[in-house]
């Protein structure tokens, strides 16, 4: 007995595009197994009957997007009969075979990279974070959103990418998006990624991007000087909330960990190091390098400040941390108490202890980098400026031996 096919239209309102339509997307379900695939149609969203999965009507438009959608499940029926008559099992793999054509060079973009993001999410926990996941299904609507205002489609054979056609998306991201050489940057590297591994595994030749290069800079994020750092340290508010920003901001100047790391620090990150002192160690969310930074003064004082804090104790947390988001809010608003003028968030803490709190007193990079929890020294290098309190410390003797009228 042939197994039974179920056949469905429906609009993707996840997917609204740049002109407010929305595509539509056919799905078929053989023994509880799915395949999805665009039909490269759009709709606005008034026009869509869910009810029907069909578009209401009876203009020139609705009339061919009816028509083709009922082509396309005559195309289905079809390739049952075919499979039946190879005497092949009905089933969805073998029917995702006959679709796609597979062997006749027939994969598409976005086929490639929705398979490319399951793979990735079924892998969250294990050999990536959920952020990587995130990260590329943003990959993955941007290029969707790229090939309907460029195209005017849903989907592009794999064969059919070539440099141009990448080139013209890091324009559309830099002058239609609006977004930054760096957030770009991820975008394109991503997408390269994925058709880098198509060649692997032979739906392509050969990789249309290879001569593409990314474009990046260094991000220029700022750090405070030792009297900013001080007049932080000193100022007093009567109100918690700042109150608690600012102890938390000077944790992280002397402490050097990002929002995530701090905020999820438990009494058990709290070591004996070799040397008898107490050291705060975790790995990083990010990398999961190990940070290993022995406690300074000011956040043993924290620690203790908020040992026995409700929030933090209700929480199993080191530390009451609220969301970023309040976070770097409330920091605006302590930096225009305490006339600091750069845009104070919480990543400068960072910035911060690597270059004011340890490199200007001489702690070498290596030492640094260890502590950061980072892979790269190149990495400590970005976060690490050389300021001028540095120059004059490493000139020193310089100084001193041409002064003297040494040569």
């Amino acid at each position: 007995m042939s197994a039974t096919m179920s056949i469905l239209f429906y609009a993707k309102i996840s997917r609204t595009t740049i002109r407010k339509t929305i595509p539509i997307y056919l799905r078929v379900t053989i023994e509880g197994k799915r395949m999805e695939v665009t039909t490269n149609r759009f709709v606005f969203p008034n026009q869509w009957s869910s009810k029907m999965g069909r578009v209401k009507g009876n203009s020139k438009e609705s009339d061919e997007i009816n028509t083709y959608l009922d082509y396309l499940k005559h195309k289905l029926y079809q390739f049952e009969q075919d499979l039946i008559r190879e005497e092949k099992e009905f089933n969805i793999e073998n029917l995702r075979a006959k679709w796609f054509a597979i062997g006749e060079n027939k994969h598409t973009l976005m086929e490639a990279i929705g398979i490319h993001n399951e793979e990735i999410k079924c892998l969250v926990g294990k050999d990536f974070k959920r952020s990587t996941w995130v990260k590329y299904k943003t990959t993955e609507r941007h290029v969707q959103d790229y090939i309907h205002w460029k195209f005017d489609c849903i989907d592009l054979l794999l064969k059919d990418l070539n440099i141009e056609f990448i080139k013209a998306l890091e324009y559309y991201l830099q002058f239609i998006k609006g977004l930054s050489i760096n957030s770009r940057g991820k975008i394109l590297k991503n997408l390269k990624k994925i058709v880098a591994d198509c060649t692997d595994k032979d739906w392509l030749l050969k990789d249309p991007f290879h001569r593409f290069h990314v474009k990046h800079v260094d991000a220029k994020v700022p750090h405070l000087s030792a009297d900013e750092l001080h007049r932080i340290e000193k100022k007093e508010f009567g109100i918690e909330r700042l109150s608690r920003v600012k102890d938390l901001f000077i944790f992280g100047c002397y402490a050097g960990f990002a929002y995530i790391d701090m905020a999820n620090l438990t009494l058990e990150h709290i070591k004996i190091g070799h040397d008898g002192l107490r050291w705060l160690i975790k790995d990083r969310q990010k990398t999961d390098m190990s940070e290993r930074v022995p406690l300074l003064s000011p956040v043993e004082k924290i620690i203790e400040k908020y040992r026995n804090h409700p929030e933090a104790i209700e929480k199993g947390k080191l530390l009451p941390v609220p969301s970023n988001q309040k976070l770097n809010a409330y920091l605006k608003e302590l930096a225009d108490v305490c006339g600091i003028k750069i845009r104070l968030t919480f990543h400068i803490a960072r910035h911060t202890f690597a270059t004011t709190v340890t490199l200007d007193n001489g702690v070498p990079m290596e030492s640094v980098s260890q502590m950061l929890g980072h892979k790269f020294i190149k990495t400590t290098q970005v976060y690490a400026k050389v300021s001028d309190k540095r120059i004059t410390n490493d000139m020193e003797a310089v100084i001193k031996k041409y002064a003297e009228g040494y040569i």
